[in-house]
């Protein structure tokens, strides 16, 4: 009996039209093959462009050379060194927020408002602004904290890591290696240092620092001079009082203030232990701009009570340094409209 497949290939091979099916179907063939080859590269070159873009950490551990007093940081680890020939990332302005060990409610409240708490968010602030944002903070020799910390940064990658002890009594040591190490990383026009208890609106901290000076190294913030505190008793005692006097020099805020990048670049070639260190970081900083030739730039909009069209940094001035209380007060704030809905007002420009 004979079989199908024999009938079918009865048709001899020169055929006209043996040829023209085999030449239909090898098109097809063809067709199908190159339609999924090019989708498959299309769809991993989406998956590989994403992956790319993110796939660096964006957490910094910085560590120092204790032979050469130079700034290193390593990237995604917890120890390391920064090549000599690596570039440095450039933003027009990087904003450390000074945050430390029990502060993750802090922590939490910010990413719930004004610091975004993804990395593409991070991105788009930092497109949209010119500024680059990190919390930065040291170490601890308690093991679980520690711990803790390695755990927020592998769910959110939004640190800067100081070797260097996290203690309320050495914040002026603290902020001293949070310039180095920011200077040592990126390329920046301005270095701000900020609270995590401040509730800022990054836009307009972004149009203060673009404003052309005609002076090169700035010292930016919100000024104050005061009464020098000697009793012990007090929050800012200062056990160096007798050598300041009765009030103190003119000097910044500590919640936020800027320094441009030749007033950062002295103070990264500076020895650690070349210049006097003072109870409060913030005093500590501005007795050191008293021996630099740099111009106190003084603007109220760091330092504002309430939230205005104009405001850049709010926090409870005087009461407290910062908000008092911060972890339900940022997100009261976020709430209002005028805080985080009202337009950017462009710069004033000096006449």
């Amino acid at each position: 009996m004979p079989s199908s497949p024999k009938s079918f290939n009865a048709w001899p091979s020169s055929s006209p039209l043996n040829s023209r099916r085999s030449t239909v179907l090898i098109l097809c063939s063809l067709i199908g093959l190159a339609g999924f080859v090019f989708g498959f590269i299309a769809i991993s070159r989406q998956g590989l462009g994403h992956k790319c873009k993110y796939a660096e950490p964006r957490s910094v551990s910085v560590v120092w050379d204790k032979s050469s007093s130079k700034a290193s940081g390593a990237t995604g680890k917890d120890t390391g060194l920064l090549d000599e020939g690596q570039k440095r990332h450039k933003v027009m302005g990087f904003v450390g927020i000074q945050t430390g060990f029990g502060s993750t409610g802090r922590r939490r409240s910010l990413r719930q408002t004004w610091f975004p708490s993804d990395h593409q968010g991070l991105q788009r602030l930092e497109e949209a602004t010119g500024l680059a944002f990190r919390f930065i903070i040291g170490r601890t020799s308690d093991k679980s904290k520690m711990a803790e910390l390695k755990k927020e940064i592998a769910e959110y990658d939004d640190f800067l890591l100081l070797d260097i002890e996290e203690e309320y009594s050495k914040l002026p040591y603290k902020t001293i290696a949070f310039f180095k190490a920011a200077y040592a990383l990126y390329d920046s026009e301005f270095y701000v240092k900020a609270d995590d208890d401040i509730y800022l609106r990054p836009d307009r901290l972004s149009l203060l620092l673009v404003k052309e000076r005609s002076h090169s190294q700035t010292y930016l913030g919100c000024m104050k001079k005061g009464p020098v505190f000697t009793d012990p008793k007090l929050k800012w005692y200062e056990p160096l009082g007798y050598m300041l006097g009765k009030e103190y020099f003119l000097h910044a805020y500590g919640p936020i203030y800027a320094l441009s990048a030749d007033v950062v670049m002295s103070l990264v070639a500076l020895r650690n232990n070349s210049f006097r260190m003072f109870s409060n970081e913030d005093v500590t900083i501005g007795s050191w701009m008293l021996a630099m030739n740099v111009n106190h730039e003084d603007n109220r909009q760091l330092c504002e009570p309430e939230c205005t069209p104009s405001s850049i940094a709010v926090w409870d001035i005087p009461k407290c340094s910062g908000l008092c209380n911060p972890e339900k007060k940022m997100l009261e704030l976020h709430a209002k409209d005028m805080c985080s809905k009202s337009p950017t007002l462009p710069s004033d420009e000096d006449d």
